[in-house]
């Protein structure tokens, strides 16, 4: 499982360790790093022109003595001092030691145009909003440059607790960070600016209680589960889906055929779309009688494609057993039911429905996707699943948050989330917690759309469809 901590816990275990260590041991390791990553990067070391960005702080000197690193091995590295009288001392001293040169911002364009890298080590994790002009005007002049671009733990201009980005910032294609993730790296839209993460372990020890946690294949495998041999379709857990309606139907087709795809020995329909579901699901149990009179199940799905039918939704939140609330009935939902319940509850909307449930503009929602999915989890108390470019998934009593790592945005295309919602739902009916089954459901789910896609687009039921290659993906490695 990959692990990502805020700056002020890093920041207290680089304390910690520096103060055991011989004076710039941490710093030097990093450099390492950050000189192999970007040697592995150029793929051609000698004759390659490398630029350094170098700011203030401590990004800089790491900059400074990996550009050092890589002149030794004869490459011509040029730093550009963005703060002369502050930047690094021991670092500026080893890079013109070994041959590099050093100048300032005003003389750096015509550098940048024939780089091959440019490393940005311009501000750190503790910088806060965007860059400053003079660095900004650097910044897009790499991104119009052919040279690649490696940022220094973090690039810069994002916030490294939050992913956002209020400004003028580095679009990296790789960022080397040193000793534990930051939020900022695995969220969007910080992760959008970040290309490829590469971790440097530096020693650091850290607590058990990240930030923020991505699931990886063995993390997906335990938790999935898996029938014995005693198993019947009732052991394995029944769900329960409240979905469609005449205008429409195909949600509850979309729904179905997710939950068949998600562990649940059965799937229970009511709605008023159930022709539609028992001629393409005939397995699936089909009752127009209500959600009272469908019969005995371990969860329920309800809200998609549902309507107008605030009737429904209520019964479904009214009953003793775990529910996902998805699309429309996230919207007909009352607020101090879902409040009030004591099983749990799972909620799934996208950027927009959540933006509507909070009250804010859907563009809010998606700069601040970390605080926003914090928010919903506690004025709704329960576990939210806040689709989209990366999709996070928060419990109400606090915790690390999950982030989904799998994906491709040929997943955004409708019915998706229906799918996504009757897998989710089918995992809670297997007795997954809803923080389980909801990042889970997301893991599985991205990955069949990688699988279905291979980047060309696809349809719903195509996710549904490599839902099982998905599986097996998982469980083999």
């Amino acid at each position: 499982m990959r692990r990502a901590y805020s700056v002020e816990t890093v920041r207290a275990a680089e304390r910690a360790l520096m103060a055991r260590l011989p004076e710039g041991t941490l710093m030097q390791r990093a450099a390492a790093g950050l000189a192999a990553a970007s040697a592995e990067f150029l793929g051609r070391v000698y004759g390659s022109r490398v630029v350094l960005l170098v700011g203030s702080g401590d990004n800089g000197g790491d900059a400074l003595y990996a550009g050092a690193r890589l002149r030794r091995r004869g490459a011509g590295v040029t730093a550009v001092l963005l703060a002369p009288d502050r930047a690094h001392e021991g670092g500026l001293a080893a890079l013109r030691q070994a041959g590099g040169a050093v100048i300032g911002p005003e003389r750096a364009l015509g550098a940048i145009e024939r780089a091959d890298l440019v490393v940005d080590g311009v501000v750190g994790i503790g910088g806060k909003g965007g860059l400053r002009p003079e660095a900004a005007r650097l910044a897009q002049a790499a991104e119009r440059a052919r040279a690649a671009i490696v940022a220094v733990d973090l690039p810069s201009g994002v916030d490294a607790d939050t992913g956002e980005v209020s400004g003028a910032a580095v679009h990296a294609d790789l960022t080397v960070t040193f000793g534990a993730y930051k939020p900022g790296l695995l969220i969007d839209p910080g992760r959008e600016y970040a290309g490829t993460v590469r971790l440097i372990e530096i020693g650091l020890e850290l607590p058990p209680d990240p930030v923020l946690e991505a699931l990886q294949h063995e993390d997906v495998a335990r938790l999935l589960p898996r029938p014995d041999a005693e198993s019947d379709k009732y052991r394995r857990g029944v769900l329960g889906i409240a979905a469609g309606s005449a205008r429409y139907p195909g949600a509850a087709v979309l729904a179905v055929s997710g939950a068949l795809r998600g562990g649940a020995g059965a799937v229970r329909y009511v709605g008023p779309a159930g022709d539609a579901v028992i001629a393409r699901f005939p397995e699936t149990l089909v009752s127009d009688q209500g959600p009272d009179h469908a019969g005995r199940v371990q969860a329920w799905v309800v809200g998609p494609g549902a309507g107008d039918d605030a009737a429904t939704v209520a019964t479904v939140l009214g009953a003793d057993v775990p529910v996902l609330l998805d699309a429309d009935g996230l919207r007909l939902a009352d607020r101090d039911l879902v409040r009030g319940r004591t099983a749990p509850t799972l909620m799934t909307p996208h950027a927009g429905e959540a933006a509507a449930l909070l009250g804010v503009r859907r563009e809010e929602v998606e700069a601040a996707r970390l605080t926003s999915v914090r928010e919903l989890a506690a004025t709704y108390r329960a576990t939210v699943l806040l689709k989209g470019s990366t999709t996070l998934v928060a419990d109400p009593g606090g915790g690390p948050v999950r982030v989904n790592s799998t994906g491709t945005g040929w997943l955004a295309t409708a019915g998706s989330g229906d799918v996504l919602s009757g897998l989710a739902g089918s995992l809670l009916a297997s007795h997954l917690s809803a923080l389980d089954a909801g990042s889970v459901a997301a893991y599985l789910h991205g990955l069949a759309g990688r699988l279905a896609s291979r980047g060309a687009p696809i349809a719903a039921l195509d996710i549904t469809e490599h839902l099982p290659d998905a599986w097996r993906e998982v469980v083999r490695d």
